[in-house]
């Protein structure tokens, strides 16, 4: 009987093991998404631009065209590897420098600045590599000390990435310590959603 109980409930163990609803995905500390959830960002209303970023676009209209191409990377660890290299990169690379009160200046390639500076310089580097322009989006959102702050988030066919400028991890977007507010549309730059939550 002892032993009948044992082979059962082995038997669960490795039924309920082999259901669980997340797996790892090797060492980045990338984990495939919990079923039913979404992977990727779902946007809402449509909303206005931030006013820095159409500042932006009207002095570097090449960054701001309708992108074409693929709105999803297919994921592999050399993407990662890539990923992790220019965020780390442009962490380095950036003096981080807030824009002084009142104003909210975006600029690209830059030795200081703030967040959106790195995320418009991580943009550049990746195009620059061959990453396609309709995969890679900012968003904005909040910091857990409710500081408005710019992400640069590239979709794969594994999720949403974030890529930061407070961390040189690549984390999914449902991982970060972030509340999201609003996003770039992939189809074009100058169109935002907020984010639905």
């Amino acid at each position: 009987m002892i032993k009948k109980l044992l082979i059962a409930g082995t038997t669960m163990a490795m039924l309920v093991s082999s259901v669980m609803p997340s797996m790892a995905m090797g060492p980045a500390g990338l984990a495939a998404p919990l079923r039913g959830q979404y992977t990727h960002i779902q946007v809402a209303q449509p909303v206005l631009a931030p006013f820095g970023f159409v500042s932006y676009c009207v002095k570097n209209q090449e960054d701001c065209q309708p992108a074409t191409g693929p709105t999803t990377i297919g994921w592999n660890y050399g993407k990662l590897r890539e990923l992790r290299s220019v965020n780390y990169q442009v962490n380095r690379s950036i003096r981080p420098v807030n824009d002084a009160a009142g104003t909210d200046q975006w600029q690209a390639s830059v030795s200081n600045g703030d967040c959106e500076d790195y995320v418009l310089t991580k943009r550049r580097e990746l195009l620059k590599r061959g990453w396609p322009a309709s995969a890679m989006r900012i968003a904005v959102a909040m910091t857990p000390d409710n500081v408005g702050h710019a992400v640069l988030i590239v979709r794969t066919d594994s999720g949403d990435l974030v890529l930061d400028n407070r961390t040189n991890s690549i984390l999914n977007w449902r991982e970060t310590d972030l509340s999201w507010v609003m996003i770039q549309s992939g189809d074009n730059p100058l169109f935002w959603n907020n984010i639905a939550s």
